[in-house]
C-alpha cells in the first residue's frame, strides 16, 4: 500500500511539475512565428528532460529510461514502420477518392518548422513514455504504465473528444501501438521517429495531419466524402482507415514482443 502511494505521489507530482514550468515559464517575444512555435517547443522539451533527471536522480539511478538502445536499428524501424503507417493510410484514403493534394503553399524556413514539430514529438514521447512509464512499470506492472501513459496521451490530445468517437479511439490505439514498438525495441528512439513522421510529414508537408493552428503546411490536402472514411473536420485523424491501421500495427507488435518473451513482464 505504501509502494502504491509512493507511487502515485511520485506520479502526480512529476506530470504537475511539468505543468507549472510549462505555464511558468515565458515565451520570448518574437515577430516571427516560426522562432516563437520553436521556443514554445523547446521550453515543454527542456523541461520534460530537467525533471526526467531530477526524479531519475532522486530514484539513484535505479529507473531504467531506455532512451536509446540500437541506435541505428531503431531509426531503420522507425522510418519503415512511420512511413509504412502514414504512407499506407493516406494511399488508400487517396484511392477511394476521399482526399486529394491540390496545390501547395510557399513555407518560409520550413526546416525550423520540421525541427519544432520534432521537439514536440520528443517532449510527448518522453512525457508519456518517459520516466514516468518505466517507473511505473518497474515498481507496479507493465499493465498500469501503460493505462497512465495512454490516458496521458490521451489526455494531450483533449481536442479529440470534442470531435466524436473515431478521434478519440485513434489517439488511444495509435499510443498503444506506439508503445508496443517501446516495449519491442527497449528504446524510445523508434517511438519517436514515428511519431514525428505522422506529425511533421503528414501535418507540415501533406496538410492532413492537426497541429497546432500556427504550423503550415506545404500541401494543400482537400478532405470530401463520407466523414467516417475521409476523418472530416479532424482530417485523416478521424479516419476509420487511420484506426484499422493503428490497430493492424498495434497487434502486430503485440504478437512480435510476446514472441520475444516481453509482454506482462515487469
Amino acid at each position: 500500500m505504501k509502494k502504491l502511494v509512493s507511487v502515485s505521489i511520485k506520479t502526480i507530482i512529476f506530470f504537475v511539475g511539468w505543468a507549472i514550468c510549462v505555464s511558468v515559464i515565458p515565451i520570448p517575444n518574437t515577430a516571427s512565428a516560426v522562432i516563437w512555435r520553436f521556443w514554445a517547443e523547446l521550453i515543454p522539451l527542456v523541461s520534460i528532460i530537467a525533471l526526467t533527471l531530477i526524479f531519475w536522480l532522486i530514484d539513484k539511478r535505479k529507473t531504467r529510461l531506455h532512451l536509446t538502445g540500437k541506435l541505428v536499428n531503431n531509426i531503420i524501424l522507425g522510418c519503415v514502420t512511420g512511413a509504412v503507417w502514414l504512407g499506407v493510410s493516406v494511399g488508400i484514403l487517396a484511392i477511394i477518392g476521399v482526399v486529394h493534394i491540390d496545390g501547395r503553399n510557399q513555407i518560409s524556413m520550413l526546416w525550423l518548422w520540421m525541427i519544432s514539430a520534432f521537439l514536440n514529438t520528443v517532449m510527448q514521447e518522453m512525457l508519456v513514455r518517459g520516466y514516468l512509464y518505466q517507473m511505473l512499470k518497474s515498481n507496479c506492472n507493465i499493465g498500469i504504465a501503460v493505462i497512465v501513459s495512454t490516458g496521458l496521451f490521451t489526455f494531450a490530445h483533449g481536442g479529440a473528444f470534442e470531435a466524436g468517437i473515431l478521434p478519440v479511439l485513434n489517439v488511444i490505439t495509435m499510443s498503444l501501438f506506439v508503445t508496443a514498438v517501446l516495449e519491442y525495441t527497449d528504446s524510445l528512439i523508434a517511438p519517436i521517429v514515428i511519431h514525428f513522421l505522422w506529425n511533421g510529414v503528414g501535418a507540415i508537408i501533406l496538410g492532413g495531419v492537426s497541429l497546432a493552428e500556427d504550423y503550415p503546411h506545404l500541401f494543400n490536402m482537400v478532405i470530401s466524402g463520407n466523414s467516417i472514411l475521409s476523418g472530416g473536420s479532424c482530417k485523416i485523424e478521424g479516419s476509420i482507415i487511420v484506426l484499422l491501421m493503428n490497430l493492424i500495427f498495434m497487434v502486430g507488435f503485440i504478437m512480435a514482443n510476446k514472441k520475444n518473451g516481453k509482454i506482462y513482464k515487469s
